[in-house]
């Protein structure tokens, strides 16, 4: 399994994955990553941000790569045993602080 969480985004929405990872990073506690690339990547399209890109709008995709490093990714084994449940409180309070620093508020105010 993999340790980390990406920040994914097409070459035009570069900004937000920076300041978006940037975020994260100073509020949470799990290990990112980050990467603006060109849709034709295998991967960087893979999910709902695509019809943000195709009107004109930034978007990223934040995922934990499974489809890349986790064999049991869509498949009867996986199951509730295999989940880290430890990372996934990590990365959603991480993720509530970093929309709320990003919108401009605390987190809880």
């Amino acid at each position: 399994m993999g340790n980390f969480i990406r920040f994914v985004g097409n070459l035009a929405s570069r900004p937000l994955v920076t300041r978006t990872i940037a975020s994260f990073r100073r509020v949470a506690q799990l290990p990112s990553e980050g990467i603006a690339a060109p849709s034709g990547v295998p991967g960087v399209d893979w999910s709902d941000q695509q019809g943000f890109w195709r009107r004109g709008y930034m978007a990223l995709m934040i995922t934990d790569t499974a489809p890349f490093r986790y064999v049991h990714y869509h498949y009867r084994t996986d199951t509730p045993d295999r989940l880290d449940y430890d990372r996934m409180v990590r990365l959603a309070v991480g993720l509530y602080a970093m929309f709320g620093e990003l919108a401009g508020s605390a987190p809880g105010s």
